[in-house]
């Protein structure tokens, strides 16, 4: 059996959200600038739990978007087995919006580079800001989020599980030991 660790709790990860809403909004004069854009699958709950506070915190409503990276990822290509390409829609006019782009978990950087050349298909922004709710390091590209929920340095052998309650049965976030696999045997 995995060796599961909680990191997060639903009171947890509700007073991130609501420091996302105003790390989103405080810089900008008007929080009508912004878009919010949730990375396919879970980072597109984050990101409208996120633009619900706002609405409800300064009456503000927010432009938001869906993106899914599947065939901009580097190793769409190389993977053996079928992907599952979901849905992106993105409603506006990206021109002149200060882009929040949200996921939720940050490991090697190859989704968030991807996710950067699928935005820029769509059109030109004044900027694009990354946030992601666990960063859990082993960078292999120089990006970086502009706004983090909690740093957590893992092992390789480790796997941080966000769970949310609209497509899992809590909210709450997990660092997981994976199995160690079996030695294959055969020729040395």
């Amino acid at each position: 059996m995995a060796k599961t660790s909680k990191l997060l709790r639903e009171t947890d990860l509700k007073r991130i959200f609501e420091r996302f809403a105003f790390e989103f909004t405080e810089p900008y004069d008007d929080p009508a600038s912004i878009a919010i854009v949730g990375m396919q699958r879970r980072g597109v709950f984050i990101a409208q739990r996120v633009r619900r506070i706002i609405k409800e915190q300064l009456g503000t409503e927010v432009p938001f978007g869906v993106l899914d990276v599947t065939f901009y990822r580097d190793d769409f290509r190389t993977s053996m087995k079928m992907p599952e390409v979901q849905v992106t829609d993105i409603p506006f006019d990206l021109y002149g919006k200060h882009i929040i782009l949200v996921d939720d978990v940050l490991y090697t950087g190859r989704t968030v580079r991807a996710a950067l050349e699928a935005l820029m298909s769509f059109g030109r922004p004044a900027s694009i800001r990354f946030c992601c709710l666990v960063d859990r390091g082993h960078r292999e590209l120089p990006l970086a989020p502009d706004y983090t929920g909690m740093y957590v340095p893992t092992h390789t052998t480790e796997e941080v599980q966000v769970k949310l309650s609209e497509i899992d049965d809590e909210d709450a976030v997990y660092i997981v030991e994976l199995p160690k696999k079996k030695e294959e045997k055969g020729d040395a």
